[in-house]
């Protein structure tokens, strides 16, 4: 079959969309499907890649840097897309969200009158902290927001969204289109547990402790991530046996390392800014909690990457976030953005070591069922 599949963004190394688009296109092309990739340029200029059998088309964009890193805009995309689409010939068009080059994607496939695919991987929460006086009218910034979503989404044929949580989202906000929850998906033959990895080498590589327990965060620094939450409840916990340790790169970084700035002196708080993909395993092998505050996610990638490799989890209880952490199975939710809640969580995770065996062994069993060859 031949397959078209649109986004803004095609990266492991740029958010939970993106490495979901570029695993279902490298699943899709594994199975023997031609897969065609439409995305922004990030050079600007148009060119054509083949990688991993997936035949990528980046689009004429302009980059929106340096107010937003590494995100280009198609401005006027039809034309190019419609000559991709009548050379290509797919047999459906599959949009990974609601932007630019997704519209006019839709827009000549309908002409073309062509099956298309819809998946939502978007909160308005991911976009109302960078809203100018949002906080003033958060209800009306997010109508709006939805409204965008929506005036896509409406005309696909299926929409798909990662879990349960998200399905119930889009039907609340009414839309019209069948939605059915298919999981992002998680690569075991990546992400197991892993005996043969060297756990003190691996926490010395990144400034880790290897005598402390450490809890691991891996993502954007962006705000909708909460980690201002995690980073107080060490700060107010004081207790020399913990470290938290936070990878990743985004727009609120440096706010951050100014909150955590008190902390860095013992270390209690380590940013070890982006971590490769050949290390990620190891590191998150090595480590004894992995933590996910945020109070905007569709299912988390990053989660189910830590669950994967027998990882308990220290999580918000909020959005899809409980679709993945059972409390007291596979680790413990907190109150979305309470700072004592968090604190009590991780005194209580940390004092009861007889207990991360049998929440990671669980974890284990839970990203099982998300195995990325089902979701492909």
């Amino acid at each position: 079959m031949r397959i078209a599949i649109a986004g803004q963004t095609y990266d492991t190394k740029t958010n939970g969309q993106g490495v979901f688009t570029v695993h279902l296109a490298e699943g899709l092309a594994r199975s023997g499907h031609q897969v065609m990739l439409l995305m922004p340029s990030n050079q600007g200029a148009a060119c054509r890649t083949f990688v991993n059998r997936v035949q990528i088309e980046a689009i004429g964009a302009l980059s929106l840097a340096p107010l937003y890193r590494n995100v280009s805009v198609t401005l006027w995309p039809l034309r190019q897309v419609a000559l991709l689409l009548d050379q290509f010939q797919p047999e459906i068009v599959h949009l990974q969200d609601h932007y630019p080059l997704c519209r006019s994607v839709l827009r000549a496939a309908r002409e073309r009158d062509l099956p298309t695919i819809g998946t939502n991987h978007f909160l308005p929460e991911n976009m109302t902290p960078y809203v100018p006086l949002s906080r003033y009218c958060r209800a009306s910034v997010d109508r709006i927001l939805w409204r965008t979503v929506l005036d896509v989404l409406n005309q696909v044929r299926i929409v798909t969204t990662p879990t349960e949580t998200a399905a119930e989202i889009l039907r609340r906000q009414r839309i019209r289109i069948a939605v059915h929850a298919i999981s992002c998906g998680v690569d075991l033959d990546r992400f197991y547990p892993d005996g043969c990895v060297d756990r003190n080498e691996m926490r010395r590589r990144y400034g880790l402790d290897p005598s402390r327990t450490v809890i691991l965060y891996v993502g954007r620094l962006d705000r909708e991530k909460r980690l201002d939450v995690l980073i107080e409840a060490i700060q107010r916990l004081n207790r020399d046996d913990l470290q938290l340790a936070i990878a990743g790169q985004g727009r609120n970084g440096r706010t951050l390392r100014a909150l955590a700035a008190p902390l860095a002196r013992d270390r209690r708080v380590v940013f070890t800014g982006f971590v490769p993909a050949a290390d990620l395993p190891g590191l998150l092998n090595s480590v004894d909690l992995f933590a996910m505050p945020s109070e905007a996610e569709l299912q988390s990638i990053a989660t189910l990457e830590a669950m994967a490799t027998g990882r308990p989890v220290l999580a918000a209880d909020a959005r899809a976030l409980p679709e993945l952490v059972q409390n007291g199975v596979n680790g413990y939710l907190f109150k979305a953005g309470d700072v004592e809640a968090a604190c009590q969580r991780i005194a209580g995770f940390a004092d009861e070591k007889s207990r991360w065996a049998p929440m990671g062994e669980a974890s284990l069993a839970a990203a099982q069922r998300h195995s990325l060859p089902v979701t492909v």
